[in-house]
């Protein structure tokens, strides 16, 4: 008997001293530049496969560790892993400082998603593109943003006039009214300036692009049924910045752009202006203009106030003047008459305000409030006939944001308003005025390490059109071997206006108003999955693919119908327009190689009409090639893209064809040299079919539905005074 109770006080003795051979620890986790607490970090005991991650004060806590030595690795989004050595129990604390570094794109926080999350814990798909391929496409375009917006997937930038160059954005084969572009959040650019606005927003003072396909009106409202373009400005630094780029064409295009920003302690100012001229060309000599007489000037200064750590203000005012003219060359030069009569000249002038307060009210939740006027006067003018209008959009927002360990949390209310105003001696009155009310509240949460769900919830309320509840869902999974998966969908609306690419390709001549007792709103749903993975290849090769399939319907869809007095009234269709299809992006990385790979496949059909016809104007197959050698020295690009055949809207096939591009940079201690080949190969319409039929007095202007300017070849400098380095 005593035997037994000797057993059992060892086996006692023994269990309450491997007891003791363990300790419950902290490990706390600090950014090295800044010492600041790193939140989401992970702690891994690589040996007991036991892991944890740190919470606001950057601690991740353990229990039962056992003593001893133990390799622990410690790694963050942004920063560079740390694999170490400890030993239990320490006396000391343990603390430990991980450097900045790692893979970029992943510790990159996307406004246009309203979280403070990086791209990998999103569970909405968004595109970025960042401030070194923005500065690609500022030399192979300095003009504006829409070489950025053409060369990306599943993106069409169609023309509408030849004469003015007028240019909307079609993203996965929708018309451009149906994609919402936003500076800094701010809708700028809707309504009667969206054909021209593409044409004056120049690249150089903006430092990244996102976009989001698929509907997202729940995240800023009616309007983004195809998805949305966030642009977001350069902001200052500690550091002063100062860029000065000019180009020339052989086009006889000059463009001038200064960008200057700095900041200290309590204030910050960023100034940004630009300068185009551009004589008239015409590469076919058939006596019409393919790139029109123009002169354009942009300014953008923005004034920043840090009163303390947690709160922000900053006041910016957008700035624009733009003519243009184009038609008959030689009316254009010397201002003939006889046959030489058409001309379609654009004098438009833009000014903008905005205004953004926030504040961190505490350790987890903050307060933004944004306010924005809009006013854009343009006159357009062509023989016999002048369209001449002001519209006036305000919008103010105020956002709520708590974000704890697991959930992100945004509660927002907004106001929109647009007024449209014709000039009184116009034979038709086309005013239109529209208020719309809008909350939304927007959750992520993290279901678990590898899974994340996002739920959104807006109601708008429109005070001709009613009412627009539109929910959103979105879910990520994403695991350590380099593979995740996002799928989403949600509902989106548009309030119709008269401002269509129909309406535009007629210079709106005899076209109605909106008539607000007979029309409906436009509705849509959509639904986007994609998968991502990411590896190497060979240990020496970076390969990354994500492939996309989405859906998009709108129903009620707004079409602009001849009348038998000769006059274009809008109605609703009878039935669903319907896009689906396909978009691959592949990239491969070796040394200072990078190739990127794109396959566009836009299937859109028009159910209201007979037969369900593809959509005029869009090409239903896309691909692209990009090849860039990028060293301290040099920078390279060589650019293959195809587009496919498409259709007219008398039922006409178009031919497909392929442009070309070579992008040549030198990198020196004042700034960088380069030249640009852009479309060398010369692809355009007049190529293939006639961009002008007769009379010539009163020309007819096609359809357009390949390049119209041809090959342009364009030399600059950058020069930065301040070295040659990023200071974004």
């Amino acid at each position: 008997m005593n035997k037994y109770i000797l057993s059992a006080m060892l086996t006692i003795i023994m269990c309450f001293s491997i007891k003791a051979q363990t300790s419950d620890i902290q490990i706390k986790v600090v950014s090295e530049s800044e010492n600041e607490p790193l939140l989401g970090a992970t702690v891994y005991f690589e040996e007991l496969e036991k892991g944890a991650v740190t919470d606001f004060d950057g601690i991740a806590t353990f229990t039962e560790i056992p003593n001893g030595e133990h390799i622990i690795i410690i790694s963050y989004l942004g920063f560079e892993t740390l694999k170490t050595t400890i030993l239990i129990p320490n006396n000391s604390d343990l603390i430990f400082k991980l450097k900045s570094g790692g893979n970029e794109l992943d510790e990159v926080v996307l406004q246009s998603s309203r979280s403070t999350r990086t791209v990998r814990k999103i569970p909405t798909r968004i595109e970025y593109i960042g401030a070194e391929e923005l500065g690609e496409k500022a030399i192979m375009n300095p003009t504006n943003i829409s070489m950025v917006l053409r060369e990306s997937t599943g993106i069409q930038m169609q023309q509408t006039s030849l004469s003015s160059g007028s240019t909307n954005i079609r993203i996965q084969g929708l018309d451009g009214r149906y994609t919402q572009l936003l500076r800094d959040g701010f809708p700028l650019y809707g309504g009667f300036s969206s054909g021209l606005s593409i044409l004056q927003i120049p690249p150089l003072d903006l430092q990244q692009f996102e976009i989001i396909k698929g509907s997202s009106s729940t995240l800023y409202g009616g309007g983004a049924i195809a998805g949305l373009i966030n642009m977001v400005s350069k902001t200052p630094d500690e550091e002063p910045a100062l860029d000065i780029m000019l180009t020339q064409t052989q086009a006889l295009g000059s463009t001038a752009n200064v960008f200057y920003s700095k900041r200290n302690e309590k204030f910050g100012v960023s100034l940004y202006g630009s300068g185009h001229s551009q004589k008239v060309y015409d590469p076919e000599n058939d006596g019409f203009s393919n790139l029109p007489k123009t002169t354009s000037i942009s300014f953008n200064p923005k004034f920043f106030y840090y009163p303390s750590e947690k709160t922000s203000f900053w006041i910016g005012l957008n700035g624009t003047y733009d003519d243009r003219i184009g038609g008959d060359v030689t009316k254009i030069e010397s201002g003939e008459n006889g046959i030489h009569q058409y001309t379609e000249e654009n004098i438009s002038k833009r000014v903008s305000s905005q205004a953004v307060y926030k504040t961190q009210i505490d350790s987890i939740s903050s307060l933004n409030i944004k306010n924005s006027v809009s006013f854009f006067d343009r006159n357009l003018t062509i023989p016999d006939f002048n369209f001449d209008g002001k519209q006036i959009n305000t919008f103010t927002e105020v956002t709520y944001q708590k974000a704890t360990s697991k959930a992100d949390w945004i509660f927002g209310a907004n106001l929109y308003t647009s007024n449209f105003d014709e000039n009184d001696n116009a034979t038709l009155q086309r005013d239109q005025t529209d208020i719309t009310y809008g909350m939304f509240a927007n959750n992520i949460y993290d279901l678990s390490d590898n899974w994340i769900l996002e739920t959104g919830l807006r109601a708008d309320y429109n005070t001709d059109f009613g009412f627009f509840p539109l929910p959103r869902i979105s879910l990520l999974y994403k695991n350590d071997n380099g593979f995740s998966s996002r799928i989403g969908g949600g509902l989106g609306y548009k309030i119709p206006d008269i401002f269509t690419e129909e309406a535009e390709f007629i210079n709106f001549e005899n076209v109605l108003g909106i008539d607000k007792s007979n029309l409906k709103a436009e509705r849509s749903y959509g639904l986007n999955l994609d998968f991502n993975y990411k590896t190497r290849l060979f240990e020496s090769i970076g390969f990354s693919i994500n492939q996309l399939f989405y859906v998009s319907a709108i129903n009620n869809g707004l079409l602009l119908n001849s009348t038998d007095n000769g006059l274009f009234a809008f109605e609703n269709a009878t039935d669903e327009i319907l896009s689906k299809g396909a978009e691959t992006n592949i990239k491969f990385t070796y040394k200072d190689f990078r190739w990127f790979l794109n396959y566009a496949l836009i299937d859109t059909k028009l159910n209201y009409l007979a037969g369900n016809p593809q959509k005029p104007l869009t090409a239903k197959h896309n691909a692209g090639s990009v090849l860039m050698y990028e060293s301290e020295k040099w920078r390279i690009g060589y650019e293959t893209f195809y587009t496919g055949k498409q259709f007219l809207s008398n039922g006409t096939e178009t031919t497909d064809f392929v442009t070309m591009g070579l992008l040549l940079m030198r990198n020196f201690k004042f700034g960088s040299a380069f030249v640009n080949f852009e479309n060398f190969t010369d692809r355009r319409q007049s190529r293939f079919s006639p961009l002008v039929l007769p009379p010539h007095e009163n020309p007819i202007f096609p359809e357009i539905y390949a390049p119209t300017d041809g090959f342009i070849f364009s030399v600059g400098i950058i020069i930065k005074p301040f070295g040659n380095e990023d200071h974004d």
